[in-house]
């Protein structure tokens, strides 16, 4: 099975996000073929925690091109993340990725793990 390339896709990045993760890209000399994977997983102090990293595709991909961005998502996880907005936020008390997802029923403290 290929994956599969579509137009719209399921979450969004902010500017900032999209900036950060294309600065990190660069930085560290990503190859061409990796694209942002973002998806979630079993664990966290909430029941799932969200998973963002670069990364090939895989045959259970589906590819989506956002502003010169690949991101990378396993279709199973779309339900989980179906209109997800990740930011990213640089301030005095924290610096990193954050998740605003409406499919997420609770979260816990941190931010990085919710149930659905």
């Amino acid at each position: 099975m290929e994956s599969t390339t579509v137009k719209k896709a399921p979450i969004s990045l902010t500017e900032r996000a999209l900036h950060e993760v294309k600065a990190i890209m660069n930085d560290k000399n990503v190859p061409t073929e990796y694209g942002l994977r973002i998806g979630v997983q079993g664990g966290g102090c909430s029941g799932m925690s969200y998973l963002l990293g670069f990364d090939k595709a895989k045959d259970a991909d589906e590819i989506f091109e956002l502003e010169g961005v690949q991101l990378i998502m396993d279709k199973k996880h779309a339900m989980y993340v179906l209109g997800m907005e990740v930011d990213f936020q640089d301030g005095l008390n924290a610096r990193g990725f954050i998740f605003n997802n409406p499919q997420a029923k609770s979260t816990c403290g941190c931010g990085s793990s919710f149930s659905a």
